[in-house]
């Protein structure tokens, strides 16, 4: 049996809507209610309110147990915990202003802590350069690749969670510090994107533009195409990528080998078609782009095939929610020549990315570093979109 407790009980005094944050609407419905939407429908609801709308919490879900929230979240989570009903044997707790986290993250942290027996937490990778600063002044550069973003909901076994918050004497961040300063092991399963927290009005537009409100001139964001097929958030990306020819190195183009070609240089295997392609997904979705995702400072990507970039991207892309329609590329350069290559890189992308990717090559003329043959230029634009 699980619980999900919903902690909705914020000011939102950051947010300045007038009202806590939980019940400010975006797309007709309150945060809480699209926060609602995915949890399990065999779980016991809890819903943490202000006191001032705890009438309206239970009008929104008359299945649920609702109770008024504490002066810190620590409290809030505390005030839920003592109405989670007994035989319970795993509980969750979400924030309310992550209202769009999709029914997938819930059942991924359930099964997790079903199998570890220990607190869950849902986390996306830190794509930002991340430094250390005091004041002004730039201390050093954090090594991104041990860090995480975490993401509601965590999930832990009840009795322990209990304990924990019984031991606990000083106030903690989020659910898993308490856990684990308690002595709880903590892991970690895939987040998601649409899971971001809105906590400033650049948020809350945030999460208008993806289900489509109107802006302040009347303009609707969503698609009029979505509205008729039954999907949203129609979007373009546009990807470029250069490298420069290099005959010691072998040529990896569209993910293929071609032999008796003259190489391109990279801290990779300077394939700029899937490069390219990479940079175009990301750009539709709206997940920056492969330098920030596969940086050249990371020693992993030493060497790597565009197959790698372009599958790790097509996770990334799906993941957040997007599925890919089709991707176009265009190779600006002098050598090497298509020919009857064509069809097979067509056919192989469309493979590795999952929908159709057509393939064009061009000359510059003779014009800029193209022309004058001291590399390739690579021009991707991809089409997503997302599930209404």
């Amino acid at each position: 049996m699980v619980a999900v407790i919903v902690v909705a009980a914020g000011s939102g005094t950051r947010l300045g809507a007038g009202l806590p944050k939980a019940f400010v609407d975006v797309a007709g419905r309150s945060l809480l209610e699209h926060a609602l939407a995915a949890v399990p429908e065999a779980a016991q609801l809890v819903i943490v309110a202000p006191e001032s709308h705890l009438a309206e919490s239970r009008a929104l879900a008359p299945r649920a147990a609702v109770v008024a929230g504490g002066d810190t979240r620590q409290a809030s989570v505390a005030a839920g915990l003592a109405v989670v009903e007994p035989g319970i044997r795993t509980v969750l707790v979400h924030d309310a202003a992550r209202a769009f986290t999709p029914a997938e993250v819930f059942e991924r942290v359930i099964a997790a802590v079903a199998s570890t027996g220990g607190g869950v937490i849902p986390v996306l990778p830190v794509i930002d350069t991340i430094k250390r600063v005091d004041g002004a002044s730039v201390l050093e550069t954090i090594d991104r690749s041990a860090l995480v973003q975490v993401q509601t909901p965590q999930g832990f076994p009840r009795e322990a969670l209990d304990a924990a918050y019984r031991a606990a004497t000083a106030e903690h961040t989020d659910d898993a510090s308490l856990f684990a300063a308690a002595g709880g092991v903590v892991t970690s399963v895939a987040g998601d994107a649409r899971s971001h927290k809105i906590t400033t009005p650049a948020d809350l537009r945030r999460a208008e533009l993806e289900v489509g409100v109107p802006d302040s001139e009347g303009v609707s964001t969503g698609s009029t195409i979505g509205a008729r097929t039954g999907m949203t958030g129609f979007r373009t990306g546009v990807g470029i990528d250069v490298h420069a020819y290099d005959a010691a190195e072998p040529l990896w183009l569209g993910g293929l080998y071609w032999p008796d070609e003259v190489g391109l240089s990279g801290h990779s295997d300077g394939d700029a078609m899937c490069h390219a392609i990479c940079d175009a997904l990301l750009s539709a979705a709206g997940l920056g782009d492969i330098g920030s995702r596969f940086g050249t400072s990371d020693p992993r990507f030493a060497g790597a095939h565009g197959d790698v970039f372009l599958t790790e991207t097509v996770a990334v892309v799906t993941g957040a929610g997007y599925s890919i329609s089709n991707v176009s590329v265009q190779l600006v350069a002098n050598t090497p020549r298509l020919g009857e290559r064509r069809s097979e890189i067509e056919a192989h992308l469309t493979q590795v990315v999952g929908a159709p990717v057509s393939v064009a090559a061009t000359t510059s003329d003779g014009l800029g570093f193209t022309g004058k043959g001291e590399g390739v230029a690579c021009v991707a634009t991809a089409l997503v979109q997302r599930a209404g």
